[in-house]
């Protein structure tokens, strides 16, 4: 079948073969035989064709798929033999009769190793019913029992919780499996599903009446649950002052108000309106600290510790409309149409006693913000401006602008006593309302850039780069993300250039080499390095998500401030 060929050159032969082999499947041409039964090319040319040589050439081919060579007669195709030839070692040529340099006549064996390319799965739905699927979600999605799981196969998987090591988990087909054995069919699951459905949302419609139902029982029986030990929120830290700020402002409200109904002066009124302001303002301050300490749940996967942001904003947009505006209202009405005043004997001992109060509340959040600022390693001024206590700054803010506001206010008010003109009562209430936009203006700022999600200063994203880096398992670090989440809580997201020969080893090191070994000396057919390299693959792959869980854990552990952390594998 190759008289033709052998009047051909040899590059002209080499053509031949790659127009003839550049697909895996050849048509039948000139008595060759299809590929997929056809395993090795033997075939005899004279050396005269090969250039530089006087011996004649056998060429074997031989595909690495085959354990065995076969008979002459037979041909064998590769994908691309280009690629085999860059993959695998040069031709050797073995000499058959004899050294060339004799000038006897002798042949050449070329042996050329074609690459063996595994068959292509098509993964579909079927191969996904080996995912695996946790207790509750085998509860909820297939109206299943604790008791109906007991006899399927469990699997204990890496846990993605940090309290625990390990959890249970099923095959999805099982479960599905076992949901119609339980149910009959289909559709009697789907009916199910439906009516649990309707069930929760009518739940959720009545969730205040079952709320007050439970409050009710929990009235009639007594709570009989044992006392928690987390510490109580109004008792220290931000809670404290928030409190201690309500009792005070509140009898400085009183008695100013009254001194304000004894003289009608214009800058007593505006104290008055700014204890009132400061009042309610510190209320709504308790309400938020009182519900950022609740526990995450299913809505708010990341907590409620914004509510702290969301009240103080709150707050300095009430200290700007009832407060300043109030003021600056009162200050332009004693302008246009001023009025005589009456004793302020009585105003100047209000206003002392609001002095002394106002300082002993400015002093116990200086205090505290100066004892939290040493914990964090910052500066009074930057813990103050980055705003990682919202409720403490809105009282350290109201309460110097409140001692700012009675002194301004004795001063207008004596400047009144001693010239007799009510127009600096007046301008008093004005000082007093523009203190109050400037401060209520302050909080709005900080409190939006807080709840916009701000970064963390540039030297803590360093620190937190650099203690990955210096990880034997990590090559690079991409894309960092450090965001401040509330109270100084941190969430850090990277993306991590994993050393996938560290990662190995380290599988390696907890894997007997010797039964490695056996088992790769066992190796024989490409089905059989499949199945090994499926196994140990899907231990990397285990592993390396051991290794993520271990340098979150760390970067935990050595920054109490991240809370969340999201590594991705790039």
């Amino acid at each position: 079948m190759f008289q033709g060929l052998a009047q051909r050159p040899w590059h002209a032969l080499c053509r031949f073969y790659l127009q003839h082999h550049a697909t895996r499947v050849c048509q039948p041409c000139h008595g060759w035989k299809d590929s997929r039964t056809t395993r090795s090319l033997w075939y005899s040319l004279p050396a005269s064709y090969i250039p530089g040589t006087a011996t004649t050439t056998q060429i074997h081919f031989y595909s690495s798929t085959s354990g065995e060579k076969d008979g002459p007669d037979k041909t064998s195709t590769t994908a691309s033999p280009d690629k085999a030839s860059a993959s695998q070692p040069k031709p050797e040529a073995t000499t058959a009769h004899g050294p060339s340099a004799t000038g006897q006549s002798a042949s050449e064996s070329i042996h050329v190793k074609v690459r063996a390319v595994l068959k292509k799965r098509d993964y579909g739905s079927k191969y996904t019913k080996n995912n695996f699927i946790t207790v509750v979600r085998a509860m909820n999605e297939f109206c299943l029992k604790p008791s109906d799981l007991e006899q399927l196969r469990k699997i204990r998987r890496r846990s993605p919780h940090d309290d625990t090591e390990a959890f249970t988990v099923f095959l999805r087909s099982d479960v599905e499996a076992k949901a119609l054995e339980v149910w009959g069919s289909h559709e009697a699951l789907g009916r199910e599903c439906k009516l649990r459905k309707e069930v929760e949302q009518e739940y959720k419609e009545n969730l205040f009446q079952n709320q007050k139902l439970l409050k009710e029982y929990k009235d009639f029986l007594g709570n009989t649950k044992p006392r928690s030990g987390k510490r109580l929120t109004f008792s220290q830290g931000p809670g404290k002052v928030v409190m201690v700020a309500i009792c005070i402002n509140g009898l400085n409200f009183f008695f100013k108000l009254l001194a304000w109904v004894y003289t009608g002066s214009a800058s007593m009124f505006s104290e008055a309106i700014h204890s009132l302001a400061d009042t309610c303002n510190q209320a709504l301050l308790a309400v938020g600290i009182s519900q950022s300490v609740k526990n995450p749940d299913p809505g708010h996967p990341y907590g409620f510790s914004n509510m702290r942001y969301i009240a103080s904003l709150i707050s300095g947009v009430g200290i700007f409309m009832m407060g300043a505006g109030l003021s600056w209202y009162h200050g332009i009405i004693g302008l246009m149409n001023p009025q005589p005043i009456e004793s302020l004997l009585w105003a100047y001992c209000i206003l002392a006693g609001s002095l002394v109060s106002e300082g002993a509340t400015l002093l116990v959040a200086i205090n505290e913000i100066k004892k939290n600022a040493g914990i964090r390693g910052v500066s009074f001024y930057e813990y103050v401006m980055q705003s990682h206590d919202p409720s403490t700054n809105v009282v350290l803010l109201e309460d110097t602008a409140a001692v700012l506001g009675v002194i301004i206010a004795a001063s207008c008010m004596g400047l009144t006593s001693l010239t007799g003109n009510p127009y600096y009562d007046s301008l008093g209430s004005l000082g007093v309302g523009t203190l109050l936009g400037a401060v209520s203006t302050f909080l709005i700022y900080t409190n939006t850039e807080a709840l916009l999600g701000r970064s963390i200063q540039p030297e803590q994203v360093q620190k937190l780069t650099e203690f990955l880096e210096n990880d034997p398992a990590v090559r690079a670090i991409h894309d960092v993300k450090a965001t401040d989440i509330g109270l100084s809580k941190v969430r850090f997201k990277a993306e991590v250039d994993f050393d996938g020969r560290v990662v190995t080893r380290s599988y390696l090191e907890k894997q007997d080499i010797e039964q490695i070994l056996n088992e790769i000396q066992q190796v024989k057919t490409p089905e059989e390095l499949e199945n090994f390299m499926l196994k140990h693959g899907e231990n990397i792959i285990d592993t390396l998500g051991a290794e993520v869980d271990r340098l979150e854990k760390e970067l935990k552990q050595r920054n109490p401030d991240v809370r969340h952390v999201d590594l991705e594998i790039l």
